[in-house]
């Protein structure tokens, strides 16, 4: 009688190795057989691997997995050890409408793959899901607060955390493989939760992203340098009627945020007055890193969701136009 065999590895690529991917590279790393895809620290992740400092999972983290500079390098990578597709492609890039399905389509297997956005912003899943009918797509919110000062060199501070459903929310009874990711994810030392419907998710995350990322982009500000740059409490009251109008958005789209949930996000960024241990979010790290920054996923769409339910929302739609101008000045040059 021969002895049990165990089964394979899940096989995964991942897209956009940058702060986030490389976090939750490390964490799949545990468990599957992970392949990243690096563009810009392609040549020193390739020579050298990289180097995780993190309050939670240590500090010098030193790790080198299988890297590769495309998707059409990843699927020529396939090999019968590792399996002939793979079994998930995560996403973490940046939230670029219009760009990625293409790049990644060379790695995916139609009807095998699941596609995995670990990326901010609403509305994003829908090209995904035009682009491969036959694979299971599966959205996630993530809590990660990390950066990547040197190529390969990340830092991550007191949080991690992934919400994770399928896309749409009506295949979640059917959905094996966004229950399966967060199998994966904890099996790896992460946190992550199922939900039935993640798009609830999505919104309370929205409700601070679309306000505070466009508005420290545009100030080269941290959240609390804005609020102190103001007289009385005026830049504190502007994000929250911000805030109010996501808030509003989302309610009219069926998912109601009351003016309590607003508060206490709004809370979060007040509380840290105190300290001047003010936060500077992923856009504003983008526009001083001259990099193109996530407008339409997190700003764009809200707005364009806001005028399809007739939602008033002025003061997102003016922080929304100037922002793109930013993001076109950045693209311009």
């Amino acid at each position: 009688m021969s002895p049990p065999t165990n089964p394979p590895k899940p096989n995964i690529l991942l897209f956009g190795a940058g702060s986030v991917g490389t976090i939750y590279l490390y964490l799949l790393s545990h468990s599957c057989t992970v392949t990243a895809v690096c563009r810009s620290n392609y040549a020193t992740v390739s020579d050298h691997g990289f180097t995780i400092n993190s309050s939670i999972f240590g500090d010098n983290i030193r790790f080198k997995p299988r890297v590769v500079r495309d998707c059409s390098e990843a699927a020529a990578a396939l090999s019968p050890d590792s399996g002939s597709s793979y079994d998930y492609i995560v996403v973490c890039s940046k939230a670029i409408p219009g760009q990625i399905p293409e790049t990644i389509r060379p790695a995916v297997t139609p009807g095998r793959t699941a596609i995995v956005l670990v990326q901010n912003g609403i509305g994003i899943e829908q090209e995904y899901r035009d682009a491969f009918p036959q694979n299971e797509v599966v959205s996630c919110v993530v809590y990660l607060p990390v950066s990547q000062g040197a190529p390969g060199v990340v830092t991550h501070r007191e949080i991690e955390r992934l919400e994770v459903g399928a896309y749409p929310s009506s295949s979640a009874p059917s959905s094996s493989a966004a229950r399966r990711f967060v199998d994966l994810v904890k099996q790896g030392g992460g946190t992550a939760e199922w939900f039935e419907d993640v798009q609830s998710k999505r919104w309370i995350k929205l409700v601070v992203n679309a306000a505070w990322n466009p508005i420290c982009a545009l100030t080269r500000s941290s959240d609390v340098d804005f609020m102190l740059s103001s007289e009385s409490s005026a830049g504190t009251d502007l994000v929250r009627a911000v805030m109010l109008e996501i808030a509003d958005i989302a309610t009219a789209h069926g998912y109601p945020i009351g003016r309590e949930e607003v508060d206490f996000q709004l809370s979060r960024a007040t509380a840290r007055i105190e300290t001047n241990k003010g936060v500077r979010p992923s856009m504003l790290q983008d526009v001083e890193g001259g990099r193109r920054i996530e407008i339409e996923a997190i700003v764009g769409n809200t707005v364009r969701l806001g005028k399809e339910k007739g939602v008033k929302c002025e003061k997102l739609e003016m922080i929304y136009l100037l922002a793109k101008a930013l993001d076109c000045s950045i693209g311009r040059r």
